[in-house]
C-alpha cells in the first residue's frame, strides 16, 4: 500500500504557470567569458501547504552568451510569486528555467537561501550548463 502525501498535487502546474516575460538585451562583449551576479535580498513567495509567507535571498551568477538579462522585466518576474504558492525546490528550478530560457547563458546558478521554517533552514541550488569552456 502506497503512502500518499499530504502535499501530492500541490505543485503539479509549477512549470505550465504564466509569469511575466523576462526581457533581454544583446551582449556586446561576446568574446568575453564576465560573470554577473543578481541579488534580490527580499525574494518571497507563499508556502503551498501553510499558505503563510516565505522569504529567501536569491542570488543569480551567469555567464551571457549573445544575451544579458534587462533588469526592470527581471524585477516584474520576481514579484510575480510574491503570491505564489510554491515549494522552495520549485522555485529555485522554475527561475532556472525561465532564465536560462530567457537568456541561453553559457553557464548559470541560481542559489535560494530561504528563512527558517520550523527551525530549518533551506539552501537550494540549480546550475545549467559547463562553467569551463
Amino acid at each position: 500500500m502506497k503512502n500518499k502525501s499530504s502535499y501530492e498535487g500541490l505543485q503539479g502546474n509549477i512549470k505550465k504557470l504564466k509569469t511575466p516575460k523576462i526581457e533581454t538585451f544583446r551582449n556586446i562583449y561576446t568574446e568575453k567569458d564576465y560573470t554577473i551576479t543578481l541579488q534580490i535580498p527580499e525574494f518571497t513567495c507563499i508556502c503551498p501547504k501553510t499558505g503563510l509567507p516565505d522569504f529567501a535571498e536569491i542570488i543569480i551568477n551567469y555567464i551571457p552568451g549573445k544575451l544579458c538579462v534587462e533588469l526592470k522585466s527581471f524585477k516584474e518576474y520576481i514579484v510575480s510569486f510574491r503570491q505564489l504558492g510554491i515549494f522552495h525546490e520549485n522555485a529555485v528550478n522554475r527561475i532556472m528555467d525561465d532564465f536560462t530560457g530567457a537568456i541561453k547563458p553559457r553557464w548559470a546558478r541560481v542559489e535560494g537561501i530561504f528563512n527558517a521554517r520550523g527551525g530549518i533552514k533551506t539552501t537550494v541550488s540549480a546550475e545549467y550548463g559547463n562553467r569551463k569552456r
